[in-house]
């Protein structure tokens, strides 16, 4: 079935859509009373967030729009040292999208919010003329379990990891528009597991951020610059898989500037430095992590390169790849 704009006209073809892809997936107690809102549990400092995903092509190797979107909306909770608690999800069909691919996207964020611990408590769909595309906003709400985490916390001899292998989304999603066969798959993953274990080993956690549009190198510029500190890393010490560095080289990318949907940066007091990457590596999705540095006086951010020469890492400037997620 292909869906046309009747399925937005708010009657019968619009509850069809809803009881038989949206509800069959993310079906709660919370979500199937169908109120104007949802009537939530919380208590405490809450993290709240919102993001929109355009990602093309809607399924690809080792994810969908669908897993995606739940990913990346409960990695910003947690990097404000939130577990998440609840997501929205509003939906925008073009007309002549597939129901089917519809609900293989919509199950495949179901079993995203169940790894993710969250519950769907609200939603929305309009249908729009087009061509079958289909995108999705979220927001997410969850309880601050550890406060005072952000940029400016952090201060010299602090330790830089990143929790693992670096460039796989971007990589993965060119080369599917690229229709380049490879093994490559896209690291989407909610990083729960890395976060409550670095809290619960109460290891000094001065900033998090997950490493998506932009890449590494953005994270670290925006770090060095809402702590007024400089950053130092070396290239030996990123951590970039044979098949992804292959890629970059025929292909001329970089993969500090590369989006991911599963990977974090923690910077870290450098007396827990170790502690922290074990607690990393022992995590589910971090069993590649690597300290590649550690936040210095100064200010910009400089890589030490495999040549022994120094280089100046710089945000992203222009254009990347359109409708990475």
């Amino acid at each position: 079935m292909k869906i046309n704009m009747s399925h937005g006209s708010g009657g019968a073809q619009t509850s069809g859509l809803i009881n038989d892809i949206f509800l069959k997936a993310f079906g709660n107690k919370i979500l199937n009373r169908l109120e104007d809102a949802a009537v939530l549990s919380l208590s405490g400092k809450v993290a709240y967030t919102t993001d929109s995903f355009v990602v093309t092509p809607l399924i690809f190797a080792g994810g969908d729009i669908g897993r995606l979107s739940v990913c990346g909306t409960v990695n910003d909770l947690l990097m404000m040292g939130a577990v998440p608690k609840y997501l929205t999800a509003g939906f925008i069909i073009e007309e002549g999208a597939s129901a089917q691919t519809l609900e293989r996207i919509a199950q495949s964020m179901a079993k995203a919010a169940k790894e993710a611990g969250v519950k769907i408590a609200a939603g929305d769909t309009k249908v729009v003329e087009g061509s079958g595309g289909v995108y999705i906003n979220t927001s997410g709400i969850g309880e601050v379990v550890k406060s005072g985490i952000s940029i400016s916390n952090c201060k010299a001899g602090d330790a830089i990891i990143v929790s693992g292998n670096l460039g796989e989304h971007h990589a993965a999603i060119l080369a599917e528009r690229m229709d380049v066969q490879n093994n490559i798959k896209s690291d989407c993953a909610p990083l729960n597991a890395i976060v409550v274990n670095l809290i619960q080993n109460n290891i000094a956690v001065h900033c998090m951020r997950d490493v998506t549009r932009g890449g590494l190198a953005t994270v670290l510029n925006e770090i060095a610059s809402g702590s007024r500190c400089g950053v130092e890393i070396s290239e030996t010490q990123l951590p970039v898989s044979d098949e992804v560095r292959g890629f970059c080289d025929i292909l001329g990318l970089d993969p500090l500037y590369m989006a991911n949907e599963g990977k974090m940066v923690a910077v870290v007091s450098g007396r827990h430095a170790k502690k922290a990457l074990e607690t990393i590596k022992s995590s589910r999705y971090g069993k590649n992590a690597r300290i590649i540095g550690s936040v210095v006086e100064g200010k910009g951010v400089t890589m030490t390169t495999a040549l022994g020469g120094r280089r100046a890492v710089d945000v992203l400037y222009g254009e990347g790849l359109p409708r990475i997620c």
